[in-house]
């Protein structure tokens, strides 16, 4: 079973910079793609970043020029740096990942908290 860890949530004020991890348990090339999600409260799940097994990456509108998606094949990790956060871009971030046979995995999810 594929397991998705995500770690480097916290608070920040806004301005400020965080970056999350997410570490997977298997090698992430055997993944079509893998993205962060996030979930404000009373809110939709929506796609943050993602970026596909060949390196190429997509972000939303609402954050682009300010956070970056990034791996480390070596280490089975995918990366999320955030800088300039607002308010509203305090959610929980969830780590995904599809495989070749469309299968989804989700990781445990991270607190983001960014005061004003």
């Amino acid at each position: 079973q594929v397991q998705l860890v995500e770690s480097g949530g916290g608070l920040v004020q806004a301005g400020g910079s965080l970056r999350l991890s997410c570490a997977a348990s298997e090698n992430i090339f055997r993944f079509n793609a893998m993205a962060w999600y996030r979930q404000a409260p009373g809110q939709q799940r929506e796609l943050v970043a993602d970026i596909t097994r060949g390196g190429n990456t997509n972000y939303a509108d609402s954050v682009k020029g300010r956070f970056t998606i990034s791996r480390d094949i070596g280490k089975n990790t995918v990366s999320l740096h955030m800088n300039s956060l607002k308010p509203e871009d305090a959610a929980v971030y969830y780590c995904n990942a599809v495989d070749v046979y469309y299968n989804s995995y989700w990781g445990q999810g991270t607190q983001v908290t960014v005061s004003s």
